[in-house]
């Protein structure tokens, strides 16, 4: 092999390599078109088999660490770097994406959130009107705690087991949660009944703490994270009843696409509120059982984090070039 010739040949790709090397580690993997990430792409492997070929013949050894350095930066761009961008997609999706698909689905969540409050005020009211209705809602061991032994009957078993419990908390809400989307199939009609039944259970539960004189300590440990809790739940339910509405009433699109363009947004409902359910788990196994923590406090936090969620979701990105 003519090697001066040989490197005569091959060294604009190197060139060229380095070039586009230098761009990406400037600017980042977005800075090249698409047919550049493609060529660079095509040219690391290309350089690869120079490496290779020169270490076989032996040709010099600063040749080769050359190569060897080139070809190390190409594999940290396109690898490396390429996970680099997948992560900070993650993280822009939480900064910015999330809000705005809960902006987008706005109607949808409400629905949910409106049927669950009107079951639970309907709840309420027959409870008040007559206390038999609530063993219709309520498991009979929670009504002998409150009626009969004057407690509540929540908390006291998570401590001294708040890991395991914090646990068993998340991946039932998660459970809840995923129910209500896949409930979107049945034309969102698992998704209302899930949204109904839920709200008839809590407004029979507020009831029957209420007439026992325990609503002030219920809310206490309901609160911190109900507040995560609730709302993760409410946009599970708008993530189903996208998918029911794509399947009863896909409009314009075909009822493929519709599926595609409404699924899509309720898979990016049900990644957004996965963290909002581990917070809140961890929050109903650690925080809110603490005996130690004042009832104010307990108040204060739910109330604290509802506020921050309201302005997170509200959150807008600004658009670049946009006026100021």
């Amino acid at each position: 092999m003519n090697i001066q010739r040989w490197i005569g040949r091959r060294e604009a790709n190197w060139q060229r390599l380095d070039n586009l090397l230098k761009k990406v580690e400037k600017k980042g993997l977005k800075s090249l078109k698409s047919g550049e990430v493609r060529e660079l792409a095509s040219l690391y492997r290309s350089v690869s088999a120079d490496l290779a070929r020169a270490r076989t013949q032996k040709i010099g050894t600063n040749l080769i660490q050359n190569l060897q350095t080139l070809t190390t930066r190409a594999y940290s761009q396109i690898y490396q770097g390429s996970r680099r961008q997948e992560w900070k997609a993650v993280i822009d999706f939480y900064l910015w994406g999330f809000p705005r698909v809960v902006q987008q689905s706005f109607l949808y969540i409400f629905f949910a959130t409106t049927l669950f409050l009107l079951a639970a005020l309907v709840s309420w009211w027959y409870a008040w009107q007559d206390p038999n209705f609530i063993s219709l809602i309520a498991p009979q061991r929670i009504i002998s705690s409150v009626r009969d032994e004057g407690k509540l009957w929540m908390g006291s078993s998570i401590l001294g087991i708040e890991p395991l419990a914090s646990s068993s908390i998340t991946i039932n809400n998660i459970s809840v949660s995923f129910g209500a989307v896949v409930g979107g199939i049945t034309f969102g009609a698992y998704t209302l009944f899930l949204m109904v039944y839920n709200g008839l259970h809590i407004g029979g539960i507020a009831t029957l703490v209420g007439q026992n004189n325990l609503a002030y300590p219920f809310w206490a440990f309901v609160f911190p994270h109900g507040s995560l809790e609730l709302p993760a739940i409410f946009f599970a339910g708008g993530a189903g009843f996208l998918i029911g509405r794509a399947l009863l009433f896909p409009g314009k699109y075909r009822r493929g696409e519709a599926l595609k363009l409404y699924g899509s947004l309720a898979a990016q409902l049900v990644f957004g509120i996965v963290p909002m359910l581990i917070i809140a788990g961890t929050i109903e196994g650690f925080f809110s059982p603490n005996p130690g923590i004042p009832h104010p406090i307990k108040y204060f936090t739910g109330l604290v984090l509802f506020i921050l969620l309201v302005l997170y979701c509200l959150r807008k990105q600004a658009r670049i070039g946009s006026n100021k």
